[in-house]
């Protein structure tokens, strides 16, 4: 297998990831990516030991979102973003709960942190968009190890076909994953998270009036959607229930979602650097319709 490129490219314009990365409906599907990467013990103790996400949830939110979009939509800058990332984990290492020594970028760890976003992003486009067909499962599977290379993955860390990615993803459940104390947090309806410290003054002061009252509700709806996009044998694997009830809220959730995202204008349903490319996108083709 071949090594990764000194400088790999993001994914291509019009690809799958180009539709689901940047569409707000992407936001929904994040906390259960993240539930399932710190489910694994070295990664759970990476976060919880060296991560500021209970002391600046909503900055680390915001960082963590533009850094996804980068790899997705930033260009030129995708690699260098990947880099940075590398140059931050450098200095991550410790002992996890089962007392054994993790570096962030040890490459097992590194590529699972990577490699949860393909079945999340999968199971829940069955409900918020539609279910992908085996070529879209294809085309999506290598644009996210394209996003790996950015990342510097190497090819040898990752499973190079999705024929190989299932064994590799039901292997880590069934080893290591297991309820850590994140994980615990995420899905946890009474601990206290600040109200965002994010957006227009006017925004940020009356969701600090009205806090208290949002805020359990904010949580309950939280632990319900890491749940629901969770796919079912990580949830399994996590020991997280899920019971018919829920199945049928969630759906209807998605049915609503469905029909009202597609209707926004696109300066509602676009993150904002997604905005921007797919705006270059079709600026270069008016000016280049031949290529």
């Amino acid at each position: 297998m071949t090594e990764a490129p000194r400088h790999p490219a993001p994914p291509p314009p019009g690809g799958v990831l180009w539709s689901l990365a940047g569409d707000v409906r992407g936001l929904l599907m994040l906390p259960s990516a993240l539930a399932l990467q710190v489910a694994h013990p070295a990664v759970g103790a990476g976060v919880d030991e060296h991560s500021v996400f209970r002391t600046d949830p909503w900055g680390r939110a915001e960082r963590s979102l533009r850094s996804l979009q980068l790899w997705v939509y930033g260009g030129e800058a995708a690699a260098e973003e990947g880099r940075r990332l590398r140059r931050l984990h450098r200095a991550i290492r410790g002992t996890d709960a089962r007392g054994r020594p993790y570096h962030a970028l040890d490459p097992a760890f590194y590529a699972w942190v990577h490699a949860t976003g393909f079945p999340v992003h999968r199971h829940a486009a069955r409900y918020l968009f539609r279910p992908m067909t085996e070529e879209q499962e294809r085309r999506f599977y290598a644009e996210w190890l394209q996003v790996g290379r950015i990342l510097g993955i190497r090819d040898r860390d990752m499973p190079q076909t999705i024929e190989e990615f299932w064994p590799y993803y039901r292997k880590v459940l069934a080893d290591e994953i297991e309820t850590t104390a994140v994980v615990r947090d995420l899905l946890a309806t009474d601990v206290p998270l600040p109200p965002p410290d994010r957006g227009p003054l006017p925004v940020r002061l009356l969701l600090r009036l009205l806090w208290p009252l949002l805020w359990p509700r904010v949580a309950r709806f939280r632990a319900f959607a890491i749940a629901g996009f969770l796919p079912p044998e990580a949830r399994e694997a996590i020991g997280v229930e899920w019971s018919d009830a829920q199945e049928r809220a969630l759906r209807r959730l998605a049915r609503v979602v469905r029909a009202v995202v597609p209707a926004l204008p696109e300066r509602l349903r676009y993150l904002p650097l997604a905005r921007e490319a797919r705006r270059a996108h079709r600026l270069s083709r008016a000016a280049h319709p031949a290529r």
